[in-house]
């Protein structure tokens, strides 16, 4: 990769850290010069051109990555979401667009007459649009970067967008057969979307990067997620997310569970029985650095969380570090299974902090 020089070994590791062997540092830079001079293009005024042209688009994310530093494991890639939640809108929700994500319009406004949930792969107009910019990607790429899978989401998270939260979380009382059903037939267009999409974006090798946490796997690779479960008890977990997500995970043949926020902490010992699960990333509120005061996911309060997560069997990955807490991260945890996201400020700092994380290897 012609921006990722490093990139075999940067693969080998990211294997490593799969199979709870290695360490994988995701570390970013910003450049001091770019890789190539790719001026910074202009943000269109009108927001669904911002969100769906794909050569602004792709002109956007070719300046970013041409203007950031790749170490260690992290590698350039043009995300290809529309929104957390693509599949939703390849099945009816209509996206509602904001400057920073994508909300999403119900469509099932009445379980008893709306029909079952099938996906369409021709005449799918928000299909079409991931489509476009996938093929964009792919088109102006040349080796230089990859082109990941988008957000897609899954199960009552897809649900919840296509049916409104509040109604569904009555569904699940009211009407769990109906639930069941439709969940059942979301995973079967989850399947279907997928490898329509893998087709066009795998490597020689059959891998690929799913847009969301930076992950890529020789194989099909993507990360999972119910953030409805921080509503809902560990009983109905078990009922109406853990089979679909189970089915999901042996479909995959890497996977990543996104675990978001403190009321999702209820269902760890659930994702944790999940054989095909390989491994959990944990998303605190201060990950993010916007909220000030709280605990980043370098944070000495989580390292008995990401100790636990790896006594499970399961590769762990952290986000939001900040570069001082990386070390001492590593020493507390170990590295093998560990997969830490951080930001430098500048390059000199990156190479710091690769230096400190040799001894690891």
């Amino acid at each position: 990769m012609k921006w990722k020089p490093d990139w075999q070994e940067a693969k080998a590791n990211l294997v490593k850290w799969w199979d709870r062997k290695g360490l994988a540092l995701c570390l970013f830079a910003p450049r001091g010069t770019p890789v190539e001079p790719i001026p910074k293009p202009a943000e269109p005024s009108d927001i669904e051109i911002r969100w769906t042209d794909p050569k602004s688009r792709c002109d956007r994310a070719e300046h970013a990555m041409a203007h950031t530093r790749f170490c260690a494991e992290a590698f350039p890639y043009f995300d290809t979401q529309i929104g957390p939640g693509s599949l939703g809108t390849f099945l009816g929700a209509q996206p509602r667009f904001a400057p920073e994500t994508v909300w999403y319009e119900p469509c099932i406004h009445d379980p008893d007459t709306y029909g079952p949930i099938r996906f369409q792969a021709t005449g799918n107009r928000w299909l079409d649009a991931h489509l476009a910019l996938i093929d964009e990607g792919l088109r102006r790429s040349r080796g230089r970067y990859l082109v990941g899978v988008p957000d897609l989401i899954e199960n009552l998270d897809t649900l919840a967008a296509m049916r409104d939260t509040q109604k569904l979380l009555c569904d699940l009382i009211e009407r769990p057969a109906w639930v069941h059903g439709s969940l059942a037939e979301i995973n079967d267009a989850y399947f279907a979307a997928f490898d329509l999409i893998h087709a066009k974006v795998r490597d020689e090798e059959g891998g690929s990067t799913f847009s969301a946490f930076r992950v890529w796997g020789p194989g099909r690779t993507a990360k999972v997620q119910c953030d409805a479960s921080c509503m809902i008890s560990p009983r109905m977990f078990d009922e109406f997310v853990v089979p679909y997500l189970s089915a999901q995970c042996d479909w995959l043949d890497y996977s990543l569970y996104h675990l978001d926020g403190e009321d999702a902490l209820q269902h760890l010992d659930s994702l944790l029985a999940i054989e095909s699960l390989d491994a959990i990333e944990w998303t605190p509120v201060g990950a993010s650095g916007q909220v000030k005061g709280k605990p980043t996911g370098g944070s000495p309060r989580w390292y008995d969380l990401y100790r636990r997560i790896k006594r499970g069997g399961k590769s762990v990955q952290a986000v939001g570090v900040k570069p001082e807490e990386v070390v001492p991260l590593i020493d507390a945890v170990g590295p093998e299974g560990l997969f830490v996201t951080v930001s430098a400020p500048d390059e000199a700092a990156a190479e710091k902090l690769l230096d400190e994380a040799r001894k690891y290897r």
